[in-house]
């Protein structure tokens, strides 16, 4: 069945090349860097039909169910857990999302900071800029001949392995999904969770925010680790449980941390 949009409201600062490729398809479309309320967005959705959203804002149920005129959702990005997709379906609003869109740059995101980690560069920077010079005590490491584990073996994943390879690092990872040969594919050596978590230096995740992965990296995950295993997450806030990274920092259990994503 054909769905005619005529109206898009593009938020959480789209790029605004979204707006001239509808426009060039006749759909007029209005850029807003207003971060909405949910009743103000109801509201401001009654004279749109369309709405494309990134991460931060979120369109609830409330929101789906009080906007008669909308008949699509598109996340501007891969993940979708921001939009109640149930309530989203059962209204007849499509949600559409663009998982390609982003994948260089979480995994060159994500491979920056590995190497932030690896070579101390927050703190020596910030040592810097304090008026320091003290090389010795931000020397780090190489990461040649480490082991990365990697959890998510979809698009971001498989880029972040391919650009860390490069670097002379092992990698191995897990996916419900992905079999051993299509990770072998990407020079992945497929393992369960309970398999990777002593052999990793650093690990990585790349998964969705879903009851299966919630906490996922926790208090009894950080035990089955290296000491000092250094962790990435530039996936979704609560994947790795914060209180147990902090409690793992402070024993010295993980060696540091790359966060570009938080619960709140």
């Amino acid at each position: 069945m054909a769905v005619s949009i005529t109206k898009v409201l593009l938020l959480d600062n789209v790029d605004p090349s979204a707006k001239t490729i509808l426009e060039e398809n006749g759909i007029q479309a209005t850029l807003s860097k207003e971060k909405f309320t949910a009743d103000a967005l109801i509201k401001e959705l009654k004279v749109y039909d369309g709405v494309v959203v990134r991460s931060a804002t979120k369109i609830s149920a409330e929101i789906i169910e009080n906007s008669p005129n909308l008949k699509i959702i598109g996340r501007a990005g891969t993940g979708v857990d921001n939009v109640d997709v149930n309530c989203a379906t059962k209204n007849g609003v499509i949600v559409m999302n663009t998982p390609g869109g982003n994948t260089i740059s979480a995994a060159e995101h994500t491979c920056a900071l590995m190497c932030c980690l690896a070579r101390n560069i927050p703190a020596a920077d910030a040592s810097v800029k304090g008026g320091k010079w003290d090389r010795k005590a931000f020397m780090g490491h190489e990461l040649y001949g480490k082991t990365l584990g990697i959890v998510g073996l979809g698009r971001i994943g498989r880029e972040a392995a391919i650009r860390m390879q490069s670097f002379g690092m092992k990698t191995i990872g897990f996916d419900p999904i992905i079999s051993k040969e299509e990770a072998a594919k990407s020079n992945i050596d497929w393992m369960t969770l309970d398999e990777m978590w002593p052999l990793c230096d650093y690990i990585t995740v790349h998964t969705p925010l879903i009851p299966q992965t919630k906490g996922l990296l926790n208090d009894a995950s950080f035990a089955k680790c290296k000491k000092g295993v250094r962790v990435i997450n530039c996936a979704r806030g609560g994947i790795i449980d914060e209180e147990a990274l902090l409690r793992a920092l402070e024993s010295g259990q993980c060696g540091g941390a790359g966060l570009d994503v938080y619960v709140t």
